[in-house]
């Protein structure tokens, strides 16, 4: 950085004195909170930790120091929780993501269940392309097992969450079909689990990048059409898996 963009001995000055006083409300909400989820603490946190953060990049930026302190991410926080106390339904959302890591495979595995269905006369043409294939996939296999052999299927997975809401009925059929995630509320998540590989890399950099979790999936295994499931009677509220608890 040029001495022309670097922060003022003044401005580091003000920076830690708003480390102070966020500290001090801070304090003063948790001596005052009202419960496990007060806003007021929610809020008086998030004030700490934007003052913190930019304390210790002003003054890495002047001095190259930082502070002892990590400043835990805020973004991916659950706002407090504003659900009923003792929920009488709850809706369960799911996001898993994927990414075509080899089409080819994915056209032959897809090909190959179009085939079966068709009595094994090859007149199963509906697995032509990528879209028609994760149709066909999709259409055949529960989500749940999709993930457990998306490698076999020439899948690669990214992230993945599970949110957990309290709602105050359960929905009439039919009901939220057309805009399944449009209500998503997050102040009524119960608990939440995410999977990514960002915790993996946490992970690493404990120490435990040496874990092999590869596992080798034949890729030319039979696929039995008997645990097929109809599209119909798949429950999918969307997308990614593995186990991770939020702070919440």
């Amino acid at each position: 950085m040029s001495d022309a963009a670097q922060p003022t001995a003044a401005e580091v000055r003000a920076a830690a004195e708003a480390v102070k006083t966020a500290l001090d409300r801070h304090l003063a909400a948790v001596e005052r909170r009202s419960g496990e989820d007060d806003p007021a603490v929610y809020e008086a946190f998030n004030e700490l930790a934007a003052a913190a953060e930019e304390y210790d990049e002003l003054l890495y930026d002047r001095y190259d120091e930082v502070t002892p302190f990590e400043i835990p991410g805020t973004e991916d926080a659950l706002p407090p929780y504003q659900g009923p106390d003792e929920a009488n339904a709850l809706s369960v959302l799911i996001r898993r993501d994927y990414a075509v890591a080899e089409p080819q495979r994915l056209l032959a595995q897809a090909q190959r269940v179009a085939d079966l269905e068709s009595g094994g006369r090859g007149t199963g043409g509906s697995a032509d392309t990528v879209h028609s294939a994760l149709g066909v996939l999709f259409g055949e296999f529960e989500p749940d097992e999709i993930s457990s052999r998306h490698k076999e299927f020439g899948l690669e997975e990214g992230d993945s969450t599970l949110w957990v809401t309290a709602v105050d009925a359960p929905a009439e059929p039919g009901e939220w079909l057309d805009a399944p995630f449009d209500q998503a509320d997050p102040h009524r998540v119960v608990c939440r689990f995410d999977v990514s590989v960002v915790f993996d890399d946490e992970l690493d950099d404990d120490g435990l990048d040496g874990l092999d979790t590869d596992v080798d999936i034949d890729p030319d295994v039979d696929i039995d059409p008997d645990v097929a499931v109809p599209l119909d009677e798949i429950d999918i509220d969307s997308d990614d898996d593995s186990v991770r608890k939020a702070d919440r």
